[in-house]
């Protein structure tokens, strides 16, 4: 079997790591002014419409293990981004949901995404923003994040 060259600048996972590794710095710089952080996308995604979940349930949505959701909630809770409320169905559990103050950052952390967005893809026309999308869709499925 014969090994292709290394030119790491002609990969595209390569690319797609290292534009993810910008995107993500840069997204939380910002969403740092809104009182956010990219950590927490996951967990204010899941309950921005009033839904209360447990903890366990935020941490397959984000693809983590219960540990690291645990101390992503305990940091959330200290800063008054989430609240914790027993589980009327289960007494050993507690329902989690966003405060007041964190609605009232997710509008300016969704302009700190869409800044982030299209600075990404200035010059893109339409067409080349959607087959990206697409093909970014057929990667994750790929690697099994998808369906």
């Amino acid at each position: 079997m014969t090994k292709k060259a290394w030119k790491p600048r002609e990969m595209p996972a390569l690319l797609i790591g290292e534009a993810a590794r910008v995107l993500a710095r840069r997204q939380d710089e910002g969403l740092r002014q809104a009182g956010l952080r990219v950590a927490q996308l996951p967990v204010v995604v899941a309950l921005k419409n009033g839904e209360k979940l447990t903890q366990k349930a935020l941490a397959q949505i984000a693809g983590v293990e219960q540990p690291s959701m645990a101390q992503l909630l305990a940091r959330m809770e200290r800063d008054g981004l989430v609240r914790r409320d027993p589980d009327p169905d289960d007494g050993r559990s507690s329902l989690v949901s966003l405060t007041p103050a964190a609605i009232a950052q997710l509008e300016p952390g969704r302009d700190v995404l869409r800044l982030c967005n299209d600075d990404a893809l200035r010059g893109f026309s339409a067409q080349e923003v959607a087959l990206l999308a697409d093909m970014l869709r057929r990667i994750l499925a790929n690697l099994g994040e998808r369906d």
